[in-house]
Formats: C-alpha cells, structure tokens, sequence
C-alpha cells in the first residue's frame, strides 16, 4: 500500500484530482469572455449536481444555485474540488459540500474567507443542511447577500 492510500480516502483524492482538473480548466478558461467563462462554468455546477449519486443531494444543490443565482447573480457559477460551488474576482465565495461526497449524514453549505461574514471575533461559515424550508431560504438569502456586501 503506497503512502498516499494510508493517508487519504478514496473521496479525499477524488476531491483532488478534480481540484487539479478544476485549475487546468479555470487557466485555458482565462482567455475567453467572462460571458463565455460564466457560461463554462455553469455547465460544470450543473454536471457537478447531475452526477450526484443521492437524489437528495441533487435536490439541495439545485435549490441552492437558483438561490445563489437569483440572491446574488454576479457570483459566478463553478465547482470547487468537484462539488457546486459560486465565486467572485475568481475565488469562492460559498459552495455545496453533498452528504455524499463524503459519506456523511448530512450536506453543508460553506463559506470561504473572502465572505464578509464577520461578527465580532466569532462567527459561523457552514451549516449543516438536510432539507431546505422557505425559512430555511430566507436566512440564506440573507448569509449570501451579507458574504457578498
């Protein structure tokens, strides 16, 4: 057994090499419009969310990208080590981590340090999510447009 199978889970380095793939697509997409880098984008989140195994999970991640889409629609739809994912100046911002990936009971939904999301010197940046209620929109509409502010 080499050393990286005892150090990473077969989901870890899944999640790495679709990191790696991620960066190799994001350089030859630096070149085009960001029309054109938006559009390449979205077809790789929705990719990313169709190739789900778990139905649920499909479910969560479309609900999040029409929130993410209609809350904050400068935010530019891509995949972060394979999962959906939405950034700003080339970064994330916030993703979609599906239960699945990881095989854990639930999603969670992140955010990334670039989120203006400080509140005094402690401050929450993912949340467990199984479902997702009209309330449960509402206050992430809320945590999406304040990361972005």
């Amino acid at each position: 057994m080499t050393e990286e199978k005892k150090n990473f889970t077969d989901e870890e380095r899944e999640a790495m090499q679709a990191a790696a793939k991620e960066s190799k697509a994001r350089r030859s997409r630096a070149k085009k419009s960001p029309e054109e880098q938006r559009a390449a984008g979205e077809a790789d989140l929705k990719e990313a969310i169709a190739k789900l195994p778990d139905a649920a999970d499909q479910k969560l991640a479309e609900k999040l990208h029409a929130l993410v889409t209609k809350v904050a629609p400068e935010l530019v739809p891509r995949t972060y080590y394979g999962m959906p994912a939405w950034g700003k100046d080339g970064k994330v911002l916030c993703f979609f981590q599906p239960a699945s990936k990881f095989k854990v009971r639930y999603g969670t939904f992140g955010f990334e340090p670039i989120s203006n999301l400080d509140d005094g010197t402690v401050w929450p940046t993912a949340y467990a999510v199984t479902d997702l209620t009209d309330a449960d929109l509402d206050f992430f509409a809320e945590r999406i447009r304040l990361a972005v502010s």
